[in-house]
């Protein structure tokens, strides 16, 4: 559109009527937006005659409600300087993409860098976070947000909705931050498109597994090459590092999960993937974060507790004299793993155990067997922020199992693992994970071995006497839930 443009108008206000006359009582012929642009094409009075390209519409509008401005490299510091100083105030972003759209056209290529591009992706990403917590009953703001949204495609700036969880999210595509990392650009503006270009809200449920593996990598790459140059020139500030190591934590959290359960899995690849999510969580200087870093953080640790086993090889201990084992088959189905138990002594008029298939990841390498040999428990990851901890208990008609999810509370993601067995062979150490309404939750928890509930609980392992005299080290060594 200002490929055609020499003179334009900016308009400042909403709900700007675009009249057939230059009279205050003429028809409308549409009603504008703060951030529309306009090619002018006169005046009259106190009206500039004008033309809306994107509405194909012409007509006439106060001259107090719009600016001019000139595309020239000789006005381009006057419209970089007003997208500077609109990027900072909430609720004009689609005039300062407008004033951003008419930098970039009016400037001459050699003094573009990435300083405009850093400032349509702030306004792209906050239009988008205002856009996603407007209530329904809040009509007015509804109507401006969908006008605002509907201003600014008009210069190429894109969206997309994800939902998930009952909740809808709406994201802005990142063009301009992309930019931003092409461009010679801060640590600081570096950090910040890495930020926005990763979050885990905005991958779209729709991928199919592949995609979405292909989708995690290409935001692993983007976090740890902002990271590597920001540590190699030594300019990124500490806040930014740590929110840059918090989000890498999750992401390859994620990886991890997705390269377990591909078809043609490589356990190398699983274990690096595993390797670097405890890396960049271990790497996060907590004395430093703010309480809002902090909660990122604690969900952070929470995605990672969900795949943390894949820090560890994956090996399967075969059963012995007195102890019980699994063992793992393909399942009939793609994707499907079934588990069947073997027991210590094995006799011609023992119960049959039947298989136990599911769709998630089984770590195998979770698998503890109690000191008396009656109980197992394993971990299985049927989603990739979501661990349940199974529970093989031994009757008089054979092995019966327990499945136990993180929570039943509509959490929105979780872990839950076996944590220590407790002398007598009446109770076991438990610890949980969740993430409830975006805050997280630690508990500790004693359990009856023979009902599986819950006796005593606490929020650090060193406020249970149980728990902190019978925690199992190997547990300790590798669980996040004590960080």
């Amino acid at each position: 559109m200002f490929e055609i443009l020499l003179s334009l108008a900016i308009v400042t206000q909403d709900q700007i009527p675009l009249r057939g006359s230059p009279a205050e009582n003429s028809a409308r012929h549409a009603v504008l937006s703060h951030g529309d642009t306009l090619e002018v094409r006169g005046l009259k009075g106190d009206y500039l005659q004008v033309y809306d390209h994107r509405r194909e519409r012409a007509g006439y509008i106060l001259a107090t409600q719009a600016v001019q401005h000139e595309l020239t490299p000789k006005t381009a510091p006057k419209l970089l300087a007003v997208t500077e100083f609109l990027k900072n105030q909430p609720g004009n972003e689609a005039l300062g993409i407008a004033y951003g759209a008419a930098f970039l056209k009016a400037a001459p290529a050699e003094i573009i860098d990435a300083e405009v591009f850093d400032a349509l992706g702030t306004m792209a990403d906050r239009l988008a976070w205002r856009a996603s917590r407007i209530t329904q009953n809040d009509e007015k703001a509804a109507r401006t947000v969908s006008a605002h949204m509907e201003t600014v495609a008009g210069y190429g700036v894109s969206f997309y909705s994800v939902e998930r969880n009952d909740k809808m999210t709406l994201c802005y595509d990142g063009d301009a931050w992309r930019h931003v990392l092409d461009l010679p650009a801060s640590a600081t503006q570096k950090a910040k498109a890495a930020l926005s270009l990763t979050r885990h809200e905005c991958v779209k449920t729709t991928l199919l597994p592949s995609e979405r593996l292909d989708t995690d990598l290409r935001r692993a790459k983007i976090l740890d090459r902002v990271l590597e140059d920001g540590t190699r020139q030594g300019d990124l500030p500490e806040h930014l590092r740590n929110r840059l190591k918090t989000r890498a934590a999750g992401v390859w959290a994620s990886i991890a999960h997705r390269q377990a359960i591909k078809p043609d899995s490589d356990a190398a690849s699983v274990l690096e993937a595993g390797q670097n999510a405890e890396t960049h969580l271990a790497g996060v200087n907590k004395n430093t974060l703010t309480a809002n870093d902090r909660l990122a953080w604690d969900v952070a640790a929470i995605r990672v507790g969900a795949s943390r086993w894949a820090m560890q090889p994956q090996t399967l201990a075969q059963p012995g004299k007195g102890r019980p084992g699994i063992q793992i088959a393909a399942g009939e189905n793609p994707g499907q793993t079934c588990i069947k138990v073997i027991p210590a002594n094995p006799g011609k008029n023992a119960p049959d155990n039947p298989a136990r298939c599911t769709y998630g990841h089984v770590w195998t390498a979770s698998l503890s067997v109690s000191p008396d040999g009656n109980l197992m428990t394993l971990a299985v990851q049927p989603l990739e922020t979501w661990r349940e901890l199974w529970v093989f208990r031994q009757e008089a008609d054979g092995w019966q199992l327990d499945i136990v999810p993180p929570s039943t509370d509509n959490p929105e993601l979780g872990y839950i693992e076996f944590a220590g067995w407790v002398p007598g062979n009446k109770q076991m150490l438990v610890a949980r994970e969740i993430v409830v309404n975006g805050q997280s939750r630690t508990s500790f928890e004693l359990w009856n071995r023979n009902t599986l509930t819950i006796e005593r609980r606490a929020d650090k392992p060193g406020n249970l006497t149980a728990f902190y005299r019978w925690q199992d080290p190997a547990w300790k060594g590798g669980t996040v839930a004590v960080r």
